[in-house]
């Protein structure tokens, strides 16, 4: 690891890991296990993805979409104590709160988890008069505390920061439709109470067909940002309009610490794209979309959870200092 590079998190030696498969050149790679959730892993569930995973106690917990056999989209608990074989409970998430219109469940999707100080916050694509980013609060992963949802319909993919920003809360997101957006740049907003939110500032836009083509038609954050001395790394998708549908890749970018709308590098190239049966065939073929990343400062060793074609959740790993290097070296800004 480059020893110049600063990480910063809780140690994690426990994480799941697998080494590089010989001869193998590019920055992350799959875990030859894959998928590491199936799609029955539940007694009615179609599909498990597009999940978010986080270090708890001895072990690790997580927010993990499954739609069931309706097709309906919920979300579920789950625990694991290796990160690879896990426990989802067979109930969904029954969220408390306050005022019993947000509280009303419709639907849900594509959750991240984020701690911050000292509980974890859930954020999740929340129906209420079409998508927005609901947000909810846990300690022990059982009792989940709904707050206001963030934003109007119509927006997705909230992810929050680990810290603070300008004394702030702080959170990215990707401003949508109602359907199967065409479209999609993302944008960073800051709150000081996880319920008002404002100073709305630009990040990103889908890059140029020409200059980067796997994200020419739409963007979103992925997992929660990880803290480097180089700024914060970000795993972001992407969307190629093809002539055979959308294609869904993920590639890195790193942010100003002080301001991270301001983008220092973004990858020109894909970290990972559909290649796989797993990723390529599935209720949505052709898509890899990362939800969730853990991460060992001492190694540099990190591992993304990513939905492979809305059907399964895969693992795929990477050392951080090679990522910022290959984004770095990629660079199209």
């Amino acid at each position: 690891m480059d020893k110049n590079l600063k990480i910063f998190g809780n140690p994690m030696p426990n994480m799941p890991w697998e080494d590089r498969p010989e001869g193998y050149g590019k920055p992350m790679w799959r875990y030859s296990a894959n998928p590491v959730i199936p799609r029955y892993l539940l007694p009615d569930s179609n599909s498990i993805f597009n999940s978010a995973v986080v270090p708890f106690e001895d072990g690790f917990a997580g927010v993990f979409r499954c739609d069931d056999l309706n097709r309906r989209m919920t979300l579920h608990a789950g625990f694991s104590k290796n990160g690879i074989d896990w426990n989802i409970n067979p109930e969904t998430i029954k969220f408390e709160g306050n005022d019993p219109e947000i509280n009303e469940w419709v639907y849900g999707y594509d959750p991240r988890v984020c701690w911050i100080e000292d509980r974890f916050y859930v954020t999740w694509c929340n129906g209420y008069h079409g998508p927005t980013i609901g947000i909810a609060w846990t300690k022990d992963f059982k009792t989940f505390h709904q707050l206001e949802n963030a934003f109007l319909p119509y927006n997705r993919n909230g992810v929050l920061f680990p810290e603070k920003i300008h004394g702030n809360f702080a959170m990215l997101s990707r401003p949508s439709d109602t359907g199967h957006t065409a479209f999609g740049d993302i944008f960073y907003s800051e709150s000081p109470d996880m319920e008002f939110w404002g100073h709305h500032r630009h990040v990103m836009a889908p890059a140029a067909f020409e200059k980067s083509a796997w994200q020419c038609m739409k963007i979103g954050a992925g997992p929660v940002p990880i803290k480097t001395s180089e700024g914060w790394l970000l795993f972001y998708h992407g969307v190629l309009h093809s002539c055979n549908g959308y294609v869904y890749a993920f590639g890195s970018a790193l942010l100003d610490l002080e301001n991270p709308w301001k983008v220092i590098a973004r990858s020109g190239q894909y970290l990972i794209s559909p290649a796989t049966p797993y990723e390529c065939m599935g209720d949505v073929p052709n898509v890899t979309f990362p939800c969730a990343a853990l991460h060992d400062p001492e190694t540099g060793r990190v591992a993304v959870y990513y939905g492979c074609a809305d059907t399964v959740t895969g693992l795929a790993f990477g050392y951080i200092d090679e990522i910022i290097e290959f984004t770095k070296r990629t660079n199209i800004l």
